[in-house]
């Protein structure tokens, strides 16, 4: 069985996800709270469902 870190693309979706909380830092105050947790939700998703999928 394949371990979900070895896969390529599970690497680059966690860069992913520090960009993009990167960029949440410096979003405008009056967008921050009303998108913020959405766009945090949304991203960490994507390694998550790679790593469960390996699993399956």
């Amino acid at each position: 069985m394949r371990n979900f870190r070895d896969i390529e693309i599970w690497n680059l979706s966690r860069g992913l996800v520090k960009e993009i909380y990167f960029l949440l830092k410096i979003m405008p105050d009056e967008e921050k709270y009303g998108l913020t947790s959405q766009i945090k939700r949304s991203v960490i998703s994507i390694p998550s469902n790679i790593a469960e999928g390996c699993a399956k």
